[in-house]
């Protein structure tokens, strides 16, 4: 039953306002605005700590008094598809802290070094001009998404895995159930098993035949006992979803954003200087904070925190826009300003959880925005911003289409 002591509580997440796509909700904003913690309730009408100012994250996520376990007595999870499968879930560098994380992202984190990832760009460059030539030869107008934004990252992520680009159909639908946040359980079980098997059976077959990518150099760590063929696959999984799901998102409602700002494509268009590019995808990512639906960490002790104190076992939502637009650390937060200084985002979250995949997602993002405008200095919205169907419901936020012209 409802605790009438919380239905006063604002429920999370928020609705964002009509007309205002790129913003968080206003009701985010305006309880950042009164102070950086808050309460919640949330869909199953527990209540838990809401974090919105851009210091307070950065402590609370760098605090070893925080956990991510969601198994945890009164963790704050994302919907009722995620607590009823709960006990189908493995860890993961999810959903686990030290030292199970730090060997998680031990074995996670070597194919996303900058050195190895910076090796990328040419390839990326190619496969960017290939898929925008692709488009121009095709009919005009063009969904976006399904022309650039999507088979971008899904070519890169594949390739840097070993994963059979052939096979990019498969994963891309059990991807999205995965980020889907109203997937029944019935549909998360079935879309994780069908991708865990798919890439467990890819590792096996690696054991005696090597190839390229990470899903070789993995089944090498499981002949040396490192790690077993079910854990190697779910960190597959892991990669394979989040490695093209966010850039294919941060893609096509990038377009979006600067199409209805004129003046900042105008930056990205006019300019191949790599500095100038690199600044503006950090606004970007900025400005966009697809991770919508907010972090969710239990206390594990007390921590004293923007003047409250978060007890043992209170749930904690960290919320990633609300820290984006601080004003406290970026000014005017709502306008986009390709010029700002914004390497203080959190878009790749903070702490020992941060993405371990981001320096791919900025360098495609860099290679796609420094190239697509440039290319294609007339391009423009085949539709109206209204007529646009936004992944509300999804933990990334996106679009899952964008008509365009030219």
């Amino acid at each position: 039953m409802t605790d009438p002591s919380t239905t006063h509580l604002p429920e999370f997440p928020m609705a964002r306002a009509a007309g205002c796509p790129f913003s968080p909700p206003p009701e985010l904003a305006a309880l950042q605005a009164v102070k950086p913690l808050s309460r919640v309730r949330i869909w199953d009408d527990s209540t838990h700590w809401l974090i919105t100012g851009h210091a307070e994250q950065r402590a609370l996520l760098s605090d070893p008094k925080i956990s991510a376990d969601e198994k945890q007595p009164g963790f704050p999870h994302q919907s009722p598809g995620m607590a009823e499968t709960l006990d189908q879930r493995p860890l993961t560098i999810f959903n686990s802290d030290a030292p199970e994380h730090s060997r998680f992202r031990r074995l996670m984190t070597f194919p996303f070094t900058l050195k190895r990832v910076e090796a990328l760009r040419p390839n990326i460059q190619t496969i960017t001009d290939d898929l925008i030539d692709q488009m121009l030869a095709g009919p005009n107008p063009a969904d976006l998404v399904t022309a650039l934004a999507l088979p971008l990252p899904s070519l890169m992520i594949s390739r840097l895995l070993g994963v059979p680009y052939e096979d990019h159909a498969f994963f891309q639908q059990h991807a999205g159930v995965a980020v889907d946040r109203h997937a029944t359980p019935e549909q998360s079980a079935e879309s994780s098993t069908a991708i865990h098997s798919y890439l467990a059976e890819l590792i096996t077959d690696r054991l005696d035949s090597p190839g390229d990518g990470w899903v070789a150099d993995l089944a090498e760590r499981v002949k040396a006992g490192e790690v077993t063929v079910p854990e190697a696959a779910l960190m597959g999984v892991v990669l394979l979803i989040a490695g093209h799901e966010t850039s294919a998102n941060m893609i096509a409602l990038g377009t979006l954003a600067l199409l209805q700002n004129p003046d900042q494509l105008t930056v990205f268009g006019a300019t191949d200087d790599p500095k100038v590019i690199a600044n503006g995808v950090e606004e970007m990512l900025r400005y966009l904070s697809i991770a919508q639906h907010g972090l969710r960490r239990i206390a594990l002790a007390d921590i004293e925190i923007g003047g409250e104190t978060i007890r043992a076992g209170d749930g904690v939502i960290v919320p990633l826009p609300a820290a984006n637009f601080d004003p406290e650390v970026f000014a005017e937060p709502d306008r986009l300003d390709l010029h700002r200084q914004a390497r203080r985002h959190h878009a790749f979250g903070f702490g020992i959880h941060q993405c371990v995949g981001q320096q791919l997602a900025r360098l495609e993002l860099q290679v796609v925005y420094g190239t697509l405008y440039r290319r294609i200095p007339t391009l423009e919205m085949a539709t109206t911003i209204d007529r646009i169907d936004f992944k509300e419901d999804h933990f990334a936020y996106g679009v899952t289409e964008l008509p365009v012209t030219w």
